[in-house]
């Protein structure tokens, strides 16, 4: 395989991050006029010709019948049909029988979406999305955006928007429709794992946040600790992320945590430049695969590791280049402490078709250093710790009020909020009991709210304002917190 490394870019986005709510894909090759890419295979180039050829020339019979096709509809359907409607449709059509989330067509509008990611000028809900098993599903929610705000959380399906159900729609189309302009409404409905039914979420669309990397130091063991928070890698990141470990390093930080935790992914020459931080040169970082089983080794020109413990912190919504950063220093000896990530191991490039449209086509697998690959597996972390219970809650759900002496699931699920909270409920098991009551009416009585010991829609939204505020505070982070406790042992 002769790929050239300086020109390898690792997009992590659905079909693509449209705009933003952003649909994520996977490791992407982009076209050779974007900085620092990649030059395409030659395979990929000449087959990407549409000027002819010995491969054409031979399906030419098959394409006949495609031309007899067209033909026949603009010919003899009944109404007027639009030629880039037709043409679009067969290519899109071609693409679905690939059965593959990650390999889609962009017309001119989705590339100049997907330019704008990659410049990382976004405006929507902010969340990643895949098509997974035939439903549009939420990756991860972006640090600081209106659906982390909301309380969306990884793997979450979404079911319809504003009551149009999305089923039958493909993933460009759907995210058409829960994308629009900051200040605008959007209500969703989700099903989330572990929950009967659906329930809806309503979002303020806004701008999204461009900063990817947060850092601060804290003192664990009376020793000075770096902690960085990544949430995407974009084409500032690097710079970013060597400037405040650099600030760091002088101020002697004895040891670091990398947080990418809910991080999709983004450029793959950012992921290296941040490899060739940690990963000596006697090691390559990562390995690229074709469809014929050959593969490159990449390396890069660091003489020795860093002489302080680092470790790496992920969970369900760490994807691609989150996985190729944390894969790597896993297999460095560096411990990896959360929860297994999304697992997304394929590569895309996009390949224009000359007026402006592209595909966005897997043409390869990324492995581990050692090889291994992680798609649909994700990367195990070598300390497994789960977040508290409240974690992974969802909105309440209370149409009517909830009430002494009413059981169920919706009730069970408030319980364990306010109990996150810190009022005692009594239990958790969904029967609303007279603990229960005395912790909702004590709840109430904190925020000026009647003390009626009813749990209304006004008394939910509270609680789950106050919940979210609470997670995305990092209270009873038990992952950061056990990342820290392993670094100095």
């Amino acid at each position: 395989m002769n790929l050239k490394k300086s020109q390898i870019i690792l997009i992590l986005v659905a079909s693509l991050f449209l705009g933003f709510i952003g649909a994520y894909s996977g490791i992407q090759i982009a076209q050779p006029d974007q900085p620092n890419t990649v030059q395409k295979p030659e395979s990929l180039q000449s087959n990407a010709d549409t000027s002819g050829g010995e491969e054409v020339s031979d399906l030419s019979g098959d394409l006949n019948k495609v031309s007899q096709a067209y033909g026949l509809i603009k010919q003899n359907y009944l109404e007027e049909v639009d030629d880039s409607q037709l043409i679009e449709g067969a290519i899109e059509g071609m693409l679905s029988t690939l059965e593959d989330p990650h390999t889609s067509y962009m017309d001119l509008e989705t590339v100049d979406q997907f330019n704008d990611q990659i410049e990382s000028s976004f405006e929507g809900i902010g969340a990643e999305v895949s098509m997974v098993n035939g439903l549009v599903t939420i990756v991860t929610p972006i640090k600081d955006s209106p659906a982390e705000k909301a309380g969306l959380r990884p793997n979450d399906q979404v079911l319809s928007v504003d009551g149009e159900s999305l089923e039958g729609l493909n993933l460009n189309e759907a995210v058409a429709k829960i994308r629009g302009e900051k200040g605008s409404e959007v209500v969703l409905q989700i099903q989330r794992s572990g929950v009967s039914g659906p329930f809806d979420v309503t979002i303020v669309r806004d701008e999204i946040p461009v900063e990817t990397v947060y850092s601060r130091t804290e003192t664990v063991d009376g020793k000075s600790t770096g902690i960085l928070e990544v949430t995407n890698f974009s084409e500032n990141t690097f710079n970013e992320f060597n400037e405040q470990l650099t600030k760091m390093e002088s101020e002697g930080i004895e040891g670091l945590v990398i947080d990418v935790r809910g991080n999709p992914g983004g450029l793959l020459n950012v992921a290296e430049e941040i490899l060739s931080l940690f990963v000596p040169e006697n090691i390559p970082y990562i390995q690229i695969e074709d469809g014929n089983g050959e593969k490159v080794e990449y390396y890069s020109e660091l003489p020795e590791e860093k002489d302080y413990p680092v470790s790496v912190l992920i969970n369900e919504g760490s994807a691609s280049a989150s996985e190729i950063l944390a894969v790597a220093l896993k297999e460095l000896g560096y411990d990896i402490v959360g929860e297994t990530s999304y697992g997304k191991g394929t590569v895309q490039q996009a390949v224009p078709l000359g007026d402006g449209s592209s595909i966005k086509l897997t043409t390869y697998r990324w492995l581990s250093p050692s090889g291994e690959w992680i798609n649909e597996t994700g990367v195990e972390p070598t300390v497994e710790v789960k977040q508290p219970e409240y974690y992974y809650t969802y909105p309440i759900q209370a149409e009517e009020p909830f009430a002494y002496d009413q059981t169920g699931e919706d009730i069970a699920n408030m319980q364990i909020m306010l109990s996150g909270l810190g009022y005692d409920t009594g239990r958790t098991d969904g029967y609303f009991s007279d603990k229960t009551e005395e912790a909702v009416k004590s709840f109430q009585s904190d925020n000026d709210l009647s003390a009626t010991g009813e749990v209304d829609q006004e008394t939910a939204g509270l609680i789950e304002t106050q919940l979210i505020e609470k997670i995305r505070n990092g209270d009873d982070d038990r992952q950061m917190d056990k990342a820290l406790e392993e670094l100095y042992q």
